[in-house]
């Protein structure tokens, strides 16, 4: 079932998406050669507890996972394209980390993701960011009211095209709202003009998540989380929470 979701609600979600921005803000300051992932967990787990918020990924268990999210990010490097587990790895010169974080206040969730090098980056790896920022803004420009989910899968799909660059076909972003997961589903390729009608009041997660090597194949790692690209190849992953509204696309997860 889809909400739509009241003008209030979505100030409501806003108010959540500045404490995700906060948080993600605060890994990123934190990030640095020999900082851990478990660290970084705790900068953004200390920013959600100072807003009053609570966090929707500790705890979270789909029916794909064998045990509950044990974080309030999923820190992803390297070849991890989503869903890593922040555990006591020491970040290195190079690494490529995608962070994802979420938040919950007075009953209303905001989700974002970015993706940032650790010290000197490794060629590619700016190009890689760069074009996965470019397939966000492109999904996020395409959300507006009168198109269809189809125009929104298809910008997206064209600059990972455009970038020769794969997707994990399998996953996409999703509604959210009063929970991180609502529907409808958000595919990152699609055919415009096809798919869910887009209307004021609905709330989206859109979040491209780039392969540097070009191949959509992935597998899930031995912790049942961690999404990795089968060629070893770099990842990057955005995300921002976005209300469609008549004067267009609010992006309710900056800061």
């Amino acid at each position: 079932m889809v909400e739509i979701k009241t003008a209030s609600a979505i100030d409501a979600m806003r108010e959540a998406g500045r404490v995700v921005a906060r948080a993600l803000a605060a890994t990123r300051e934190a990030a640095g050669v020999g900082v851990s992932l478990l660290e970084l967990d705790e900068a953004a787990r200390s920013v959600i507890e100072e807003a009053g918020a609570t966090s929707p990924f500790l705890g979270y268990r789909p029916s794909f996972a064998p045990t509950p999210f044990p974080g309030v990010i999923c820190a992803s490097v390297n070849d991890a394209i989503v869903h890593g587990i922040p555990t006591g790895y020491r970040l290195r010169d190079g690494d490529l980390l995608s962070v994802d974080c979420g938040a919950e206040l007075d009953g209303w969730t905001g989700d974002a993701a970015i993706t940032f090098s650790v010290g000197t980056p490794r060629p590619g790896d700016e190009e890689l960011v760069a074009a996965t920022v470019r397939a966000l803004e492109a999904g996020i420009a395409a959300a507006v009211a009168g198109k269809r989910m189809g125009d929104i899968s298809s910008a997206i799909g064209r600059v990972a095209e455009q970038a020769r660059c794969g997707m994990p076909a399998d996953f996409g972003g999703h509604g959210i709202g009063r929970r991180m997961h609502e529907d409808p589903h958000v595919p990152n390729r699609g055919r415009a003009g096809r798919g869910f009608p887009l209307r004021p009041g609905l709330a989206l997660a859109i979040e491209p998540m780039l392969m540097a090597g070009g191949s959509d194949a992935y597998h899930a790692d031995q912790d049942g989380w961690t999404l990795r690209t089968d060629d070893g190849s770099r990842a990057a992953h955005f995300e921002h929470t976005v209300a469609i509204t008549a004067e267009g696309p609010r992006i309710l997860t900056l800061p």
